[in-house]
């Protein structure tokens, strides 16, 4: 299982390169590796629900060997739905399960999983939007399904922002381009010089907003009662632009069907751009407290510099 898999905002300021000690403790683990891959890969012969049900135990059996892991899924669990003992345990372990049977999911050739994608809820949104826009997601459910189901209703060439894997030999599952899709390295020096000029020519952008990135481009917002940081980097490059922000989810649900929520755009004026990542980081608690199991977060939101 992994949890970089994500599609990082550019930084606020893209020529500042923080320091290793100041960025953030993303989570990471010695499962990353090909051979896990190749062998998720391999099952896509088992019919979908035998898949899914044979990823779902693969899942709770990780909570048992992950302490660390389990430990902080728990603490945020906790703080997000208020339960305890027995009830915590069991919902804590149901992260994983739900993370292995959309980690399966996503190693399958997307055309594939269409059939199992239910009607999109406001996808009049995204239709009413004629010029360039830009996607907001978060590590919930199956964003990078979200990503390709969205690029293909908006029929616009989308630009995904993502960060570089730490292994080469992983990008053949995760940076499959296609449907509409060009994934965009966040490190390249020239990334917000192309994402302008791509928005300029009324192309779509899609980026993850729940991750900070250790640096000035982090707004402290408050979270579940609690501060925590989150990039405003999509909103100032939302703001630079004159583009409106769509929030957009994928989640599955218990038919195991996937469900597209696609929510009102939001608007971004220049000086504005702190307010509509209030607004987005209130969209996100809503959906996190709705599907807290779906939320795949393996770290401290509230403390990732580990303080």
């Amino acid at each position: 299982m992994r949890d970089l898999r994500h599609h990082d905002p550019p930084s606020a300021a893209p020529r500042e390169i923080p320091t290793r000690a100041a960025r953030p403790r993303w989570y990471a683990h010695p499962y990353n590796r090909a051979e896990i891959y190749r062998l998720a890969a391999a099952m896509a012969w088992l019919p979908r629900d035998a898949r899914l049900g044979l990823a779902r135990r693969v899942g709770l059996l990780a909570s048992r060997v992950m302490p660390a892991e389990r430990a902080v899924v728990g603490k945020t669990l906790g703080l997000v739905t208020g339960a305890t003992g027995r009830r915590l345990e069991e919902i804590t372990a149901q992260v994983f399960g739900e993370f292995a049977m959309c980690f399966s999911d996503l190693l399958q050739p997307p055309g594939r999983l269409l059939a199992h994608v239910g009607t999109p809820t406001g996808v009049g949104h995204l239709r009413r939007l004629e010029g360039p826009v830009i996607s907001l997601t978060a590590h919930v459910g199956n964003w990078d399904l979200a990503g390709r189901l969205l690029a293909r209703h908006s029929a616009r060439p989308t630009h995904v922002v993502v960060a570089v894997e730490d292994t080469p030999m992983l990008e053949r599952w995760l940076r499959r381009d296609g449907d509409g899709l060009r994934f965009v390295p966040r490190v390249h020096p020239t990334v917000s010089l192309t994402l302008v000029a791509a928005l300029r020519r009324g192309e779509a952008v899609a980026l993850q907003g729940d991750r900070a990135l250790g640096n000035r481009g982090d707004v402290s917002v408050p979270f579940f009662g609690r501060p925590a940081p989150f990039p405003v980097g999509p909103f100032r490059l939302a703001g630079a632009v004159g583009v409106p922000v769509l929030p957009a989810f994928c989640t599955l649900a218990p038919d195991r069907r996937y469900a597209v929520t696609i929510l009102e755009p939001l608007a971004v004026t220049r000086g504005g751009e702190e307010d509509a990542l209030r607004a987005w980081v209130a969209a996100l608690e809503r959906v996190v407290r709705e599907r807290p199991t779906q939320w795949f977060n393996f770290f401290d939101i509230w403390s990732p510099l580990g303080a």
